[in-house]
């Protein structure tokens, strides 16, 4: 089993979009061993997407994943990253496929409704920024 990380971004938490969202993830096999309601500070958006402080964007996205609650998750499944990664669709949804999460829910490319690691050492970082192995179950 492999495990990977993902976030129903505040967008889509705002829309009441997150109980679709729980619902799908189980239908398509995951299984959610860690979940939490954040609501990201400046300074931990910051922390996280910190890869991207040197990209054009950064500023905005990490004003906007401390707009509002969030939620992250810890997701199980064989080849969990690729079938996260599937499911979300493509960053932007006019570009995603139906069918995705990001066609179904997202409304821009900043407001694309859901984040997932893109690797296997990403989704060890992400998954340790927020969780404890006390808090997986």
């Amino acid at each position: 089993m492999e495990r990977t990380f993902a976030i129903i971004k505040p967008d889509a938490t705002a829309a009441g979009n997150a109980g679709a969202i729980l619902t799908r993830i189980e239908k398509e096999g995951f299984n959610v061993i860690g979940l939490k309601k954040i609501h990201l500070s400046k300074k931990e958006a910051e922390g996280f997407y910190a890869v991207h402080a040197e990209r054009p964007f950064y500023g905005e996205l990490t004003d906007f994943m401390c707009s509002g609650p969030c939620i992250v998750m810890i997701l199980e499944k064989e080849g969990a990253i690729k079938a996260w990664r599937d499911l979300m669709g493509a960053t932007n949804p006019k570009d995603a496929a139906e069918g995705t999460m990001r066609k179904e829910f997202g409304v821009s490319i900043d407001n694309n409704a859901t984040h997932g690691s893109d690797a296997t050492d990403t989704a060890a970082y992400e998954m340790a920024f927020f969780f404890s192995e006390l808090e997986l179950v």
